[in-house]
């Protein structure tokens, strides 16, 4: 059988899948929030036009020409485009834009120190200053992107906030999704070496089998499992202690009888002790089958086959069987059937069942009286009856007819070890059918079995 299974419909495959693109937009969405803010804050700062302005006078009467030019091309690295006017013309070209230019002639002539920020990031500023010479000259500088960090440290530094930030974001749900899976495992591998070391009580906790995941199905596989082990294990137990129980008192009996064997003076009398032997010896082994039968059934059958099966002509085989043993009691089986009975099952199961109902009715009936067994189909199921003209059951007996070794006050009418009726019970439950008794009116007991009938056979 394929039991490949595609991943696309696994839980676990998709929280994987997801939690990866959680990482992912978390990491990008959290790197471009701190890109943002790393660039306004490297770029936006509050100028000092009057400091700027007499840094760029000494660096002009220092050097004059050429170390004005070395001033404005160091604050450009800075990102701001400055330069020095006097008399309304500047000691160096620096590029404006064409706005700037057209008013520039304006704010110089006002004499007034000028500091703007006509939009956002971007700075104009015209700032009078004297030098040691006497003459009036004034700071012309734009600016859109003064840094308060170096543009090669920049880089530097918002790649490795990134790629820091990368790691944490995806350590952070990587660990949750590791916890996620880790924990249930965990749970189950606890759970798995108590199993192990005998606790077949132990299961995995609810809050991890009730997960909608393949952690959460195995789970529950593995409580589903260890409750199979701990109900064939107490069972097991049970059918022990139950057989040790019901062998104790022959293998008593057997033990006199030997002794008496052992120590008779007589041949004949120790040839008769000896049959009574040979009687427990089968009687232990009839009981012994029984019980493994009972064992097999209360288990669950595994790996039972199921067949069609005519239960109508399974029924009629069991009665010409049991006939024999019927006139050796004087007993007469009478059967009618009614419609075809088709059941899914196993013949050798539901063989067995009608031969220890059948049989427990011809042992219970008086001579000359009629075991009726009545077959009939109805809507879902079949229906067997098998009524005997014994002397029934006591009505506080027959809750407990069914269970194993029960038997009752009528007991000693006949031989048997009290699992007859419980196999019956186990084969239609193992069939997905029932079991009732109850007393009929005028004597006798009427114990009924019945089975479903397949969907695709019953009548609408």
């Amino acid at each position: 059988m394929n039991t490949f299974r595609s991943p696309f419909r696994s839980p676990l495959f998709w929280r994987l899948l997801i939690s990866v693109c959680v990482a992912n937009v978390l990491v990008l969405m959290l790197g471009g929030l701190l890109t943002r803010s790393f660039i306004s804050y490297s770029v936006q700062q509050d100028f000092d036009w009057p400091a700027m302005a007499q840094a760029a006078e000494q660096a002009y009467e220092k050097d004059g020409s050429i170390g004005l030019d070395a001033w404005v091309r160091q604050e450009r690295e800075q990102g701001v485009d400055a330069t020095l006017y006097e008399n309304g013309e500047p000691l160096r070209e620096i590029r404006l834009p064409p706005p700037v230019r057209r008013s520039l002639p304006d704010w110089l002539s006002s004499g007034h120190d000028i500091a703007l920020n006509p939009w956002p990031g971007f700075y104009i500023a015209v700032q009078n200053v004297s030098g040691s010479d006497g003459h009036p000259r004034q700071l012309v500088a734009v600016s859109s992107s003064r840094t308060r960090i170096p543009p090669h440290a920049r880089e530097k530094i918002l790649l490795g906030v990134q790629l820091g930030l990368s790691l944490l974001t995806i350590a952070i749900i990587g660990w949750w999704v590791a916890r996620s899976v880790s924990r249930p495992v965990e749970a189950m591998r606890a759970a798995t070496r108590k199993m192990a070391a005998g606790e077949f009580a132990t299961r995995v906790e609810r809050r991890w089998s009730k997960q909608h995941d393949e952690l959460g199905q195995l789970a529950r596989d593995f409580n589903g499992m260890a409750e199979r082990i701990e109900h064939l294990v107490a069972h097991d137990r049970g059918v022990l202690q139950d057989l040790s129980h019901e062998l104790r008192s022959p293998l008593a009996r057997l033990h006199l009888i030997l002794d008496l064997a052992q120590h008779s003076p007589n041949p004949q009398e120790a040839a008769a002790h000896f049959e009574r032997a040979e009687h427990e010896i089968e009687r232990m082994d009839r009981m012994t089958a029984e019980m493994l039968a009972l064992s097999r059934l209360e288990s669950g059958l595994p790996g039972m086959v199921r067949e069609p099966v005519d239960v109508a002509a399974l029924a009629r085989d069991r009665v010409a069987a049991a006939r024999i043993d019927a006139e050796a009691r004087g007993v007469t089986l009478h059967m009618t059937e009614n419609g075809l009975a088709i059941v899914q099952g196993s013949a050798i199961l539901l063989e067995r069942a009608l031969d220890n109902v059948i049989a427990n009715a011809i042992k219970f009936s008086p001579s000359d009286a009629v075991v009726q067994i009545d077959l009939n189909r109805r809507q879902s199921h079949v229906e067997l009856r098998v009524r005997d003209h014994g002397p029934g059951v006591p009505d506080e007996e027959l809750v407990l007819l069914f269970r194993p070794f029960f038997r009752g006050k009528n007991a000693a009418q006949a031989t048997g070890h009290g699992l007859g009726l419980a196999i019956v019970q186990r084969v239609m439950h193992t069939h997905g059918g029932e079991v009732t008794a109850h007393n009929v009116q005028g004597g006798g007991l009427e114990v009924v079995m019945r089975l479903p009938l397949p969907m695709d056979t019953r009548s609408a």
